[in-house]
């Protein structure tokens, strides 16, 4: 039986509330209406659309644990982090990140997630990306969300700070890359290790 507008809307709050990244489409399948149903209701409620909601949420979950750039200079949007271990991010591929003719995502917009997401991860006052090996698994289409999982994998015999980055579009790997990340405190905290190595 369907839901009265009222209730509905009460749902649709609280769902929100739970899981500030629920698209609208999800929302739409969840309550059974259309997406500008969902759409016009989130309007009614002053409830921002996903993109809002999800910088928002980074403001004020992770402004103070991005440290190498600020949160705006990051592709994509961050949704966790764990600095100096692993950060997640979402980056939806719109028109204006595709070739024009294919429709197929320009790769500089995948590796600049990926590489973005690999400096925040660092917590450092400066972090830069020494070296990268990456490889596009599958291209990456108009329309579809990229989630980029950076992981803290060690450190190189130089101190470098080594970070793999998977993206996938749902369970599906899409690119992937190793970066080797230099970090102003790299002497500092690696220096009383390495200091009496030959």
């Amino acid at each position: 039986m369907r839901k009265s507008k009222r209730e509905r809307q009460r749902l649709l709050q609280e769902t929100i509330r739970e899981n500030p990244f629920v698209t609208d489409e999800e929302l739409a399948e969840k309550f059974s209406v259309s997406v500008q149903t969902i759409r016009l209701d989130r309007l009614e409620l002053s409830i921002p659309e996903l993109r809002e909601r999800i910088k928002h949420v980074a403001r004020q979950s992770f402004a103070d644990k991005v440290r190498a750039l600020p949160l705006e200079e990051v592709i994509g949007d961050i949704i966790d982090i764990e600095p100096d271990a692993s950060a997640i991010s979402i980056f939806d591929v719109k028109e204006e990140h595709v070739f024009r003719r294919t429709r197929i995502a320009r790769g500089h917009h995948l590796f600049a997630q990926a590489n973005s997401l690999a400096v925040a991860v660092i917590h450092d006052e400066l972090a830069l990306t020494a070296k990268a090996t990456i490889r596009f698994v599958r291209q990456v289409k108009e329309g579809e969300r990229v989630v980029a999982k950076a992981k803290v994998t060690g450190k190189t015999k130089s101190g470098r700070t080594v970070v793999d980055v998977n993206s996938y579009v749902g369970q599906e790997l899409v690119f992937s890359g190793t970066f080797e990340m230099y970090r102003s405190n790299m002497e500092k905290k690696d220096g009383d290790s390495n200091e009496h190595r030959d």
